[in-house]
């Protein structure tokens, strides 16, 4: 069994005197694709922040390859290769194609790996490769999803969270959005998904957690989880 890439501990987080997450414990181990399950508000994609420390953990812990990054500032965090693409894809708006996927690699030092993987980019979403030099902003909602996803690549990531993938999405697309995940995934980055189609996202899934007003109260492999009962007139709808 391989080991933990990323492991949460005791993690609580309040707003204000909300308490959005409470003791939230559980891990990712190298190679693994994990969703996170549950309705909207439950707290799924606070995790995800406070694990990248864009927000503040009330109490808890965050070990990543075997570091302690509980503390680290966000951008150190990026650097040592847990990257994040938001919900809402977050990409520049004003800049090109281009100019999106050359951000991802902003602290890269390295021009002819640079280069290459650009070119894996586009080989991945060649719509990409169509609009190098369009603003992005004038992109499809699956385009810029696809540019925010390719975006993320550039910054070589060994952890990849994705939060909400598929929002706002045609179904043709969003079967393509996971068919990229997957690819990602065979390509030997670990990712934790946050989504809210959660029959695809547990399809996919090698395990899940399921979330419930900012607790986990069931955890197991995704076709066990499948076949519950519970989960399944929960977030299934059978």
């Amino acid at each position: 069994m391989a080991e933990a890439l990323l492991t949460v501990r005791d993690m609580s987080v309040h707003y204000g005197v909300i308490r959005a997450l409470r003791g939230i414990s559980f891990e990712v181990r190298a190679g693994e694709i994990i969703s996170l399950i549950g309705s909207n508000g439950a707290g799924k994609s606070t995790i995800l922040l406070a694990i990248s420390n864009i927000i503040r953990k009330t109490s808890g812990s965050v070990v990543f390859d075997g570091k302690d990054i509980s503390a680290l500032p966000p951008d150190q965090i990026v650097a040592a290769g847990l990257i994040q693409v938001p919900e809402g894809r977050r990409i520049f708006a004003n800049l090109t194609v281009k100019e999106n996927l050359e951000m991802g690699a902003y602290a890269r030092r390295d021009r002819s790996g640079i280069k290459e993987d650009m070119e894996s980019v586009y080989a991945i979403f060649p719509r990409l490769k169509e609009r190098v030099r369009q603003v992005a902003g004038t992109l499809s909602g699956g385009e810029q999803q696809m540019l925010a996803m390719g975006r993320s690549l550039m910054a070589k990531p060994r952890l990849l969270l994705l939060d909400e993938p598929s929002m706002g999405l045609a179904p043709i697309l969003v079967d393509e959005i996971f068919s990229v995940i997957r690819r990602f995934n065979e390509g030997g980055t670990t990712i934790l998904l946050v989504e809210q189609n959660a029959f695809k996202a547990l399809k996919l899934a090698h395990r899940a957690y399921i979330l419930e007003t900012g607790e986990i109260t069931k955890t197991g492999p995704s076709g066990d989880l499948m076949k519950d009962d519970v989960v399944r007139e929960a977030y299934l709808g059978a």
